[in-house]
């Protein structure tokens, strides 16, 4: 069993927050910038080789911009709200699945929540910052449920912080790192 990790490329919110940190340049659920777009492209060159069957990415807007950048039509997509970002920024905010089914009406969203994002969805428009103890119980869940993935080689795309959570490894934007179980 192969699982490859694939960070998201640079989003608006990377761009702008390397710039005004540490104050939140409040971009809600960011999209991939030019050079974002740009690093995904890259990647699918090296990820041609990899025997990739299968992909599973986040359904925040930077992922999935990243996962239909690197693997095209190609590869079957399937969104999976556990890999989201822990809550910290207004980027960790999520978008609703309608807004989501809109702009990438090629994937389902059917089996997403409303708010499937954390927080109270009676305080939505809030960052509502995820507890650790919330965060690394996800994580860890998710861990144990790929621990069993027996299919064919496997491509997940997220963010950094889950991936550092996930598999103890910083990530660059687009960088592909291969996780062992």
């Amino acid at each position: 069993m192969t699982i490859y990790l694939i960070r998201h490329g640079q989003s608006e919110f990377n761009a702008e927050f390397a710039l005004q940190r540490p104050n939140d340049p409040m971009i809600f659920d960011a999209p991939l910038t030019d050079l974002g777009r740009t690093q995904a492209q890259q990647a699918s060159a090296k990820i041609a080789d990899l025997g990739i069957r299968q992909v599973i990415a986040s359904p925040m807007t930077r992922a999935i911009q990243t996962a239909m950048h690197v693997f095209g039509g190609d590869h079957p997509i399937t969104i999976d709200p556990r890999m989201r970002e822990k809550l910290v920024h207004s980027c960790d905010v999520g978008s609703h699945p309608p807004l989501l089914q809109k702009l990438f009406n090629h994937l389902s969203f059917d089996h997403l929540a409303t708010h499937w994002w954390h927080g109270d969805p009676a305080l939505e428009g809030r960052i509502q910052v995820e507890p650790d103890e919330v965060f690394l119980t996800r994580a860890r869940n998710f861990r144990a449920w790929l621990d069993t993935w027996e299919g064919e080689p496997l491509a997940l795309v997220g963010h950094g912080t889950f991936f550092v959570e996930l598999a103890g490894h910083h990530m660059e934007n687009c960088e592909i790192h291969c996780y062992r179980p």
